[in-house]
């Protein structure tokens, strides 16, 4: 396991190049009957509730999946602890045909939050691909002198500590990144929490805080009203989920680059064979035109890729927000 003190010792790097070491899932059961596979349908469990971005994403790649494996691909909602519990189940399953959509939460830094955490990221899972990633976006009060992203940030900065950022609880990306921010752009805005990203936005608006960051979906709508202001998206680069808004970089944000994401793991013991049949058939579900596009509706920017890809994908994540975790001392419940 990944633990606190390896973290503190060895640094992002050393993180980056013990977690998923080569070997790790892939070996871990003799194959069987592997050719045949799938032999019954095949469970794709979501630790949120019908109508959530990781639900949605789920249900637009089923049908698609069914088709190529020739097997029924159902979605069951089991709801709880943003997803550990579905996560936590998926890591005990046995029997090669449940699976997970799970987030980068659950994925990446769930252990460090709470050591309490019946999986490890690292060990209990097989990664399948990511299925698709969505930047977050940096919001500010309407009220906020400015208008370029440089303007937007020096408004925020002029605030200190008398400034708020709200977010949807201790220890999500919303949380960890905006921490992540404040190191790398001079911020000092103080934490609200709240129950979730609606009484975030309720927040803004009503004056209780300053700034937060928001999936594009739940934000342009309030950007575009001009009760809002944007300083820009956590990606790299312009995202398709938010053509219009610059990015982070353009106001000279460097290191704070972040995204969302949802992916597709097994437990570690599904057999090799059979987590690459499965990321095959993902990789061509969410090439198809209609797919990505259904995907670009539900707020996911369509992301195909190998188990590999998604593996390095945990990786980075681990080790960039980890590291924000044991800085801020930061820990949750959940």
């Amino acid at each position: 396991m990944i633990t606190k003190r390896r973290l503190l010792e060895g640094g992002a790097a050393a993180v980056a190049t013990s977690l998923f070491a080569p070997g790790s899932w892939a070996q871990q059961r003799p194959a069987a009957a592997e050719a045949a596979w799938p032999t019954k349908p095949v469970r794709i469990l979501v630790g949120f509730p019908a109508g959530a971005s990781p639900d949605l994403a789920a249900r637009a790649i089923a049908e698609p999946l069914s088709k190529i494996l020739r097997q029924p691909v159902t979605v069951e909602n089991k709801p709880g602890a943003s997803g550990n519990l579905v996560a936590e189940q998926v890591a005990k399953a046995t029997d090669d045909h449940t699976i997970g959509a799970l987030i980068n939460g659950n994925l990446t830094i769930a252990k460090l939050l709470n050591p309490a955490i019946p999986f490890d990221p690292e060990k209990d899972f097989a990664p399948i691909g990511l299925v698709g990633t969505a930047p977050l976006v940096l919001v500010v009060s309407g009220t906020a002198t400015g208008k370029t992203p440089a303007d937007l940030l020096l408004w925020v900065r002029n605030l200190g500590s008398v400034g708020k950022y709200g977010t949807p609880g201790v220890g999500t990306v919303g949380h960890l990144g905006m921490e992540l921010l404040k190191s790398r752009a001079a911020i000092t805005a103080q934490h609200k929490a709240y129950t979730g990203n609606p009484q975030v936005i309720a927040g803004l608006l009503a004056g209780e805080i300053q700034l937060a960051l928001l999936p594009p979906g739940l934000a342009l709508p309030h950007l575009k009203s001009g009760k809002l202001k944007a300083i820009g998206v956590t990606s790299p680069e312009r995202s398709p989920l938010a053509n219009e808004l610059p990015t982070i970089r353009d106001a000279d944000v460097r290191g704070a680059d972040l995204e969302i994401w949802t992916a597709l793991a097994a437990p570690a013991g599904m057999n090799k064979n059979a987590v690459i049949k499965l990321n095959a058939a993902l990789v061509e579900v969410i090439s198809l035109p209609e797919v990505a596009g259904a995907l670009l509706k539900t707020g996911w920017q369509a992301q195909p890729g190998t188990p590999e890809a998604l593996a390095r994908r945990m990786r980075a994540d681990t080790a960039r927000l980890g590291g924000v975790i044991i800085m801020k001392g930061i820990h949750s419940e959940s």
